[in-house]
């Protein structure tokens, strides 16, 4: 599919259907919206009359132009109150009428820039959230499908009247298509079986996707892993018969810079819970248990397309927990890259393992930050549903930012405590920590193994088990995989500053 920009009149452009758009409690339509009804003899006029439309937020009515425009039909979209208008509902406005467009047969469809002219945002903004919505709502995964469905828009172009505003819609439009492609990328890699995609076959597309978007990549074997001492994730693959892989992904810009932002994301390909097997229900979809480091990925990826101002290393620790034969048992004890001894208290809290050999690696880029993010617990999602990510930290400034990028994303997080008292849940008798604190704040104590390995860094965690998948179906988050983060995180990145806030 193409997506585009280009100025012009959307009366007269020449598309299957258009898209146009109104407020709730909108009665006299205005604007492009306007011209349209007048150009169809008060058609939308007569339609929120009589009660059909009424504006609200993501509601649909299509209409047949009976060759009064070059359209055969238009659908009109509702913006809901005009006062709670924001980014985000762009996105989902764009979605919902993309999706409805899809669904009627439509091939070329041309709509205006939702929320660009009275809705007060930004051009650029509303262009980029217009995109996005648009390429995000339109998702799905037909790779094993042997019919896939055969109704695909096959191009979308956001008409501009102004041509004074046509340029930045356009960049705008462009920008929005590179980051909804880069969480799409992210959807791909966390659908994907986890037959298809063992840790290998992960490393192979991170290189791959290196290479085209111009970023360093370095593949590390059990081999080199070993020679680094990262035992833990050595210990967490021992059970499977893919071996493991470190992926490390560098971004340098052409400027010399002091700030250097570090991302790891937890790669686990399939997770079965190892010797403390996962009930069957829980197991399903454990194929995405490797997100948060494809959402890494997804955001190196949009490093490497935007090229920003801060150099930014990306780590994903990828392996299987499997029941092998060999698998490491509850009571080992594993020493970590930094030297740390880490007692096995259940096999199932592997993520926290795997991600503390490569908090420990990232000490070394002397980081600003470091941001780890994974699918670590159920815990999270009991607390905070599919709607936000749970973020812990150590470091109230770096938590600003984070929590600022997700409301400009739409990817919600949400802080929680991570106070010492939670410390003493992952103590252990014969060990210098312990994997699993226990039932209660589970989430916490996970987060509280992982600050063991940070090295006082300005540093966050985001525990994304509740929205990396979603049953819910949404305008732009059709039900599946997310690809939570990539966005977020490159939204840090983009808006880095030259220094954290302390207070």
């Amino acid at each position: 599919m193409q997506v585009s920009a280009t100025q012009g009149n959307i009366l007269e452009y020449d598309a299957d259907l258009v898209i146009v758009n109104l407020f709730e409690e909108v009665t006299t339509p205005g604007g492009a919206t306007g011209a349209v009804d007048a150009a169809l003899d008060g058609h939308i006029s007569a339609a929120i009359g009589a009660g059909d439309f009424a504006g609200k937020l993501n509601e649909t009515l299509y209409l047949y132009t009976n060759g009064a425009l070059p359209a055969r039909r238009v659908l009109l979209v509702g913006l809901g109150k005009q006062e709670e208008f924001t980014v985000e509902r762009v996105r989902q406005v764009a979605g919902k009428a993309a999706r409805t467009a899809r669904d009627l047969g439509a091939k070329r469809v041309a709509s205006i820039v939702h929320g660009g002219g009275i809705g007060g945002l930004a051009p650029s903004a509303a262009a980029c959230a217009a995109a996005e919505g648009t390429v995000l709502g339109l998702y799905r995964y037909q790779r094993y499908l042997s019919s896939p469905d055969e109704k695909e828009i096959e191009t979308v172009t956001f008409v501009e009247a102004d041509a004074a505003k046509a340029e930045t819609v356009a960049g705008g439009v462009s920008d929005g298509v590179a980051l909804a492609e880069a969480q799409n990328f992210v959807r791909d890699l966390a659908t994907t079986p986890g037959s298809d995609l063992p840790p290998a076959a992960l490393a192979d597309a991170a290189s791959a996707m290196a290479q085209e978007f111009g970023l360093k990549c370095t593949i590390l074997g059990p081999d080199e892993i070993a020679a680094e001492n990262m035992n833990v994730i050595l210990g967490v693959s021992r059970g499977s018969d893919q071996p493991c892989r470190f992926i490390v992904l560098e971004y340098t810009p052409e400027e010399a810079t002091d700030q250097t932002i570090v991302l790891a994301g937890k790669g686990i390909t399939f997770d079965t819970g190892g010797l403390n097997l996962k009930p069957g229900d829980s197991m399903r979809h454990m194929e995405s248990d490797m997100a948060g480091g494809a959402g890494v990925m997804g955001a190196l990826r949009l490093v490497g397309h935007f090229k920003p101002g801060v150099r930014v290393i990306g780590l994903v620790p990828a392996s299987e927990n499997m029941p092998g034969s060999n698998a490491f048992k509850p009571g080992d004890v594993l020493r970590a890259a930094n030297g740390k001894t880490i007692e096995i208290d259940n096999t199932d809290a592997e993520g926290r393992l795997v991600l503390a050999d490569a908090l420990s690696y990232a000490q070394r880029y002397e980081p600003s930050a470091i941001i780890d993010m994974a699918t670590l617990t159920g815990a999270v999602i009991i607390a905070l549903g599919q709607h936000a990510a749970g973020l812990m930290t150590n470091h109230a400034g770096l938590a600003a930012k984070v929590t600022a990028a997700g409301e400009a994303t739409g990817e919600r997080v949400w802080e929680l405590p991570l106070w010492p008292e939670y410390e003493e849940q992952v103590k252990s008798p014969i060990a210098d920590v312990k994997n699993t604190g226990g039932r209660a704040a589970g989430s916490i104590t996970g987060a509280a193994l992982l600050k063991k390995f940070v090295d006082d860094r300005p540093w966050v965690h985001l525990d994304i088990a509740g929205v990396d998948y979603t049953d819910l179906d949404r305008p732009y988050l059709p039900k599946g995989s997310s690809g939570f983060g990539a966005r977020l995180l490159y939204e840090v990145v983009r808006a880095w500053g030259s220094g954290l806030d302390t207070d």
